[in-house]
């Protein structure tokens, strides 16, 4: 037993301090697009086309627009997708549009899904084929901008050359449970995507985020437009894989609360936000999503039972893999409202994730496919349409 907890314990101190280690190093040379320096204007000041999809937002899309048609920034275009809304959505969309100039907001209604396509991909490369500007921004229905968000991340853009930026938007989170599976949700991140490593184009880790992908235009024809795309559960993280494949130049900022998105309503509303996309990641392999899950729980839980379980010296392994997890929460807490004593509740937020994996994969596998938004996506062309 004691040799084993040695082997264990080392695994997971060495996996957990090396994260931390890569971490730190690499967090800072994030560029935060928020700091004065980058309060200017893009050079040349390119025109944006700023896409967003709505299937049923009706509570949220309001907001959204009325922030996005009064950017400090002049030469842009916004245009709103109404996509098969079963609720106010498409009305809400009119009414905002009917006092707006038609060259700021633009209204696209589509009412039927053709085959072969999801509904968010179809959207995006339909409001795509309407767009006119050099850079296309898609984000998503229920996200807050500030004015200058959109004119601060151009400008680093055409500073840094760059062909692909996202920027990280600023999680609003009110209750405990959103807190803590948020929390884990990005450590989870910095195991599987290195964000610092995103503009090495020698290193294969890229990243996409539905709330902020700005593309150049003719980057995004490059790729072969949101048509590559069109069966992708994953279609956010998936334009950031075939534009860093392709060897563009993709770039990840921070900027504070520039955008912002409350993702989730309590741990439960992450559980049925995730139950989509967790099997998807596992490009919907059964035994890679429980080879995911026994490596989740090794991870994450072993390190607080072998505290418990090992004695004498043989704790001090899994006491560095406590000690940097901890860090690792700190690090979170200065760019978020997350306390970094939320690692306390770190088993249990490891314990629902393993949960949405199992559901996520047990569902999709029962059900023959995907239903989202009102509609059923086959497994089979699921797994046909992946990146």
């Amino acid at each position: 037993m004691s040799y084993l907890h040695w082997i264990v314990g080392c695994t997971l101190g060495t996996a957990w301090l090396w994260r931390l280690v890569d971490a730190a190093m690499g967090v800072p040379k994030l560029v935060d697009v928020s700091r004065p320096e980058w309060d200017r204007q893009p050079a040349g000041q390119p025109r944006v086309s700023i896409i967003v999809p709505a299937c049923n937002e009706e509570e949220d899309i309001e907001a959204t627009l009325t922030r996005l048609i009064t950017l400090d920034y002049d030469n842009y275009e916004v245009i709103a997708v109404d996509d098969r809304s079963t609720d106010r959505t498409g009305e809400v969309i009119e009414r905002i549009a009917s006092s707006v100039p038609s060259e700021r907001l633009k209204v696209i209604h589509i009412d039927k899904l053709p085959p072969g396509w999801m509904g968010k991909t179809h959207a995006m490369w339909t409001a795509g084929n309407h767009a006119v500007g050099d850079w296309l921004l898609f984000t998503d229905a229920d996200v807050l901008f500030k004015p200058d968000a959109v004119r601060r991340a151009l400008a680093y853009a055409e500073s840094e050359r760059a062909d692909h930026i996202v920027l990280f938007p600023c999680m609003i989170m009110k209750r405990p449970g959103e807190k803590m599976m948020i929390a884990f949700f990005q450590m989870l991140f910095v195991f599987g995507h290195r964000p610092w490593k995103v503009a090495d184009p020698k290193a294969r880790d890229h990243i996409g985020v539905g709330a902020f992908n700005l593309i150049r235009r003719r980057v995004y024809e490059a790729i072969g437009t949101y048509r590559a795309l069109r069966f992708e559960v994953l279609d956010d993280m998936k334009l950031g894989k075939v534009v860093k494949n392709a060897g563009f130049a993709q770039r990840n900022v921070f900027g504070a609360d520039l955008i912002s998105i409350r993702w989730a309503k309590g741990a439960l509303g992450v559980v049925h936000n995730l139950t989509k996309n967790f099997f998807a990641i596992m490009s919907f392999q059964w035994l890679r999503a429980l080879g995911s899950c026994f490596a989740l729980a090794f991870l994450n839980l072993m390190p607080f039972a072998g505290i418990i379980l090992a004695h004498g010296w043989l704790r001090l392994a899994y006491g560095i893999a406590l000690v940097s997890m901890f860090f690792i929460y700190v690090g979170i807490s200065r760019r978020s409202d997350i306390p970094a004593y939320y690692f306390v509740l770190h088993p249990v937020s490891t314990t629902l994730f393993v949960y949405i994996m199992l559901r996520s994969t047990f569902l999709t596998l029962v059900r023959g496919g995907v239903a989202w938004r009102g509609t059923f996506y086959p497994l089979e062309d699921l797994r046909r349409g992946m990146v």
